[in-house]
């Protein structure tokens, strides 16, 4: 069972990203506040989901959420900064986002950068121990693979409606046919 807060006391956001892994496509994190004694049933780690399980969780989690706020960083940026510094970039710009300030962020992993005058708490698999952090990487993954699949209408060729720009061997073998496209991580490895 998932845990509904840190910090009994402070309003806690939970953050994660989405994409991070992927040869195409922005990175994109989410931050959620839930309210202190929420529950359900179903929210879980994204990855533990079936995609209409997040579809419908998207939904209870926006209705239910006192505060919740999506941001992402191009794969441009993600090529002049790294994929790390990226990713803790679209966390950061997630909080700014929020329409509520929280006094305490919940940290899916074991590093973030100080954001200015709230403190922190990283946590290792923290999408599998804490409803705002799993909350945060269903809003995420959800925006980001409807991102993909949009773009995939436009980019036919790799897949990306089923990978989300994750490497898989259609991918791969789409970029050696077609080659890249302008959102692709040109700093990516994109043979193996």
């Amino acid at each position: 069972m998932l845990k509904s807060f840190y910090n009994e006391t402070l309003i806690e956001a939970g953050l994660d990203e989405a994409g991070r892994g992927c040869l195409a496509g922005p990175v994109v994190a989410a931050a959620v506040i839930l309210p202190k004694n929420y529950t359900h049933e179903l929210l879980n780690d994204s990855k533990q989901l079936s995609k209409k399980q997040r579809e419908a969780l998207r939904n209870d989690i926006i209705k239910d959420a006192l505060g919740w706020a999506i941001a992402e960083v191009s794969n441009q940026e993600i090529d002049e900064i790294n994929i790390l510094k990226a990713s803790m970039k679209a966390m950061h710009l997630a909080v700014d986002k929020l329409q509520i300030r929280p006094e305490h962020l919940l940290i899916d992993g074991n590093r973030f950068p100080n954001y200015p005058l709230i403190p922190h708490t990283c946590i290792v698999k923290g999408d599998s121990k804490f409803l705002s952090i799993a909350a945060a990487s269903i809003l995420a993954k959800t925006y980001r693979d409807d991102f993909m699949e949009h773009l995939s209408t436009l980019f036919p060729h790799y897949g990306w409606e089923q990978n989300a720009g994750y490497p898989t061997v259609k991918h791969r073998k789409a970029i050696l046919e077609y080659g890249v496209t302008e959102h692709h991580r040109l700093t990516f490895r994109f043979e193996r």
